[in-house]
């Protein structure tokens, strides 16, 4: 068995990469160290840093050589390391297409987007190492853009981060990848974002203004009183409502977000929104479709209502947290209630509702100057 340091051209840089033969049959690793080519009149820093990379790549052609001798490397590891990585995180996408939410899976298919550019739609776990993945991030962080142009926000550049490191580890635990590169490289933290909710006096002018399409009015109002995501609320049928003299009215359905079966009880208000009862198979809300077209209703319907908030249909949910919370609820009954698995998602609506107690607190301003308690010539007796 041979091991030999080799150099390709690769763009701009050249990568070097190690040589695998033995008994005619040939494999490659690349390294993902790159230099500098020589015709590129090098600054003496430059060759300074050339000369530590073939150091650094010539101490990892002798660690491998001493692994083969060893027994502990071989051809059929780098088989797998010569693979696609991005054909690999193909496949994982794809599985979440029917196994977890729409939103999840176009996560994924979003930061695959941003996978091809930086790599130019070609990568192999060989070239995965602690340095590809800081400069994936970096170029989240500073280069990536939007489809207009704009730069990525946190949350985006956190979440597509995200989804390529959990591809990283995932291939660790298949035994393609021996361990995770990412392991030591600074994560990118998510940021709350703003979330907008309506009073109960905005709600309440909101149910008495006609909207254009009723079915929507009733399906917002109706998360507003359940807290269900439009997602839950479009595909409800009426196999999933029921009603008896122990419990009332209540729901029975599994969440497409997080596909956990969930008992909901709901409100007389609430029921009456969903009308006249139709045949087990049908969709409570029918007409519903999630469209531009929908958003500018919506949007429409709040200004006539004097709402100027902006206003999304999940706020509704936003709405019917904040509410419940500023109105007692305890927050282990309102996660419940919103089908959260964990209590530190319903958290950030106490954020919101102190803030709003800070607001609050600030509301009644007097013009005055305070008098001292007493002056330099008075004791307390």
């Amino acid at each position: 068995m041979s091991v030999t340091l080799r150099q390709r051209r690769k763009g701009k840089k050249i990568s070097l990469y190690l040589d695998y033969y033995q008994n005619g049959k040939r494999e490659y690793e690349y390294l993902g160290l790159y230099l500098i080519p020589a015709d590129a009149n090098l600054s003496k820093l430059e060759k300074a840093e050339n000369k530590r990379t073939l150091e650094l790549a010539e101490t990892i052609r002798a660690k491998r050589l001493l692994e083969i001798q060893n027994g502990v490397f071989g051809l059929h590891d780098q088989g797998k390391l010569n693979a696609s990585f991005m054909e690999y995180y193909k496949q994982l996408m794809e599985k979440r297409k029917s196994h977890e939410s729409d939103s999840n899976y176009g996560n994924w298919k979003s930061a695959l987007l941003h996978l091809e550019a930086f790599t130019g739609g070609d990568l192999s776990f060989a070239e995965i190492n602690r340095q590809w993945v800081e400069n994936f991030r970096d170029y989240l962080v500073k280069d990536a853009r939007t489809k207009g142009g704009r730069r990525l926000s946190q949350n985006s550049t956190a979440s597509y981060y995200a989804k390529v490191i959990a591809a990283i580890k995932q291939a660790v635990k298949d035994g393609i990848l021996r361990q995770n590169p990412a392991q030591g490289v600074d994560f990118i933290k998510q940021i709350d974002p703003e979330r907008q909710f309506l009073s109960l006096e905005e709600l309440q002018r909101l149910a008495a203004t006609d909207c254009e399409i009723p079915a929507l009015k009733n399906a917002f109002l109706f998360s507003a009183l359940t807290g269900l995501r439009w997602s839950d609320i479009e595909k409800l049928t009426w196999s999933e409502v029921h009603t008896s003299n122990e419990y009332g009215h209540f729901l029975q359905f599994r969440q497409k977000k997080t596909k956990g079966f969930e008992t909901l009880p709901i409100s007389q208000q609430a029921s009456d929104l969903m009308g006249v009862r139709g045949k087990p198979d049908e969709q409570v809300f029918t007409g519903l479709a999630y469209s531009a077209w929908m958003n500018i209703k919506l949007r429409v319907w709040l200004l006539s209502a004097g709402i100027t908030k902006k206003i999304s249909f999940h706020c509704a949910r936003h709405t019917f947290a904040t509410l419940q919370l500023s109105l007692g609820t305890d927050i282990y009954t309102v996660s419940k209630m919103l089908g959260h698995r964990e209590l530190k998602t319903t958290q950030v609506y106490t954020k919101i509702i102190d803030e709003k107690k800070r607001e609050a607190a600030s509301r009644i301003n007097l013009q005055f100057v305070a008098q001292p308690l007493f002056t330099e010539n008075q004791t307390i007796q």
